[in-house]
């Protein structure tokens, strides 16, 4: 009789006090994606989805090394994805999906970014709505450097976060920022010292706990539709998603009502 081995998942999830956590767990492989990961990842969304008392999510990697590497070009290679251009193509355009998913994930989603993000970890990065890293983290796109062009995302989201010619120059050279640089850059929100990153991630998520989760989610969608908008209809877009939230959900009244009552309004 023979027995199966589960394959270990490589991603974590946690939730504790309304925030999930999800660690990307490849330390092995820097947290390189493979299509393991990308499935993992996605089945972590999924449960964040489902979950109505998430209230925002952090998204690590496992270890000190890296936040993710980036694809794991080693294990693509051996499966000869390289020498066959409608594999890497395939496997791309996943990983762009999976980026999109990670943007539309209906809570605030946060980067913590240690040592690299490289990439694919710097698109992964790009994806979510704030970025927190350490003072010492190496943070850039290293597609030029393998002679080959980002593809899931890195091209639009880079200029659309900190300006077309400082995104070109990562783009085009390959250069890594620093944390500090990348807040600089407007990369990041915020750089910590090693010892202090975690305590400044939990001070961040200890602000958004007793938020309403679906004006977090409306806050979130209003602000990424409205991007791509001219200013006047954004501003109806605007007008539109207060008018829906204070009819359709009690969350706009409580917090109203506690305010005028001079109390918390979660």
């Amino acid at each position: 009789m023979s027995t199966e081995q589960t394959p270990r998942s490589t991603v974590e999830y946690a939730t504790r006090d309304s925030i999930a956590y999800i660690t990307l767990d490849r330390p092995e492989a820097m947290n390189a994606f493979n299509h393991a990961l990308i499935a993992d990842l996605s089945s972590a969304l999924d449960r964040v989805r489902e979950d109505e008392g998430v209230k925002a999510v952090v998204i690590t990697g496992s270890g000190e090394r890296a936040f993710s590497a980036g694809a794991d070009l080693k294990q693509l290679h051996g499966e000869n994805m390289m020498e066959d251009a409608g594999r890497h193509l395939r496997f791309t355009a996943t990983l762009r999906d999976l980026f999109v998913k990670v943007e539309q994930t209906p809570v605030p989603v946060i980067a913590v970014i240690r040592g690299y993000a490289l990439a694919g970890g710097l698109e992964l990065a790009l994806s979510c709505d704030l970025i927190l890293c350490s003072d010492t983290a190496q943070i850039g796109d290293q597609h030029a450097n393998r002679l080959l062009i980002a593809g899931a995302g890195g091209t639009q989201r880079l200029p659309r976060r900190i300006g077309q010619q400082r995104a070109l120059e990562l783009l085009y050279t390959g250069r890594r920022l620093s944390g500090p640089e990348a807040v600089a850059y407007g990369l990041a929100l915020r750089s910590y010292p090693p010892d202090e990153l975690d305590a400044g991630v939990e001070e961040l998520a200890g602000l958004l706990r007793d938020k309403s989760r679906t004006g977090l989610g409306l806050t979130k969608q209003v602000v990424q539709r409205g991007a791509e908008l001219p200013l006047r209809e954004a501003l109806d877009l605007e007008r539109l998603t207060v008018q829906e939230y204070f009819s359709c959900y009690p969350d706009a009244t409580q917090g109203v009502t506690a305010f005028n009552e001079s109390r918390p309004g979660h």
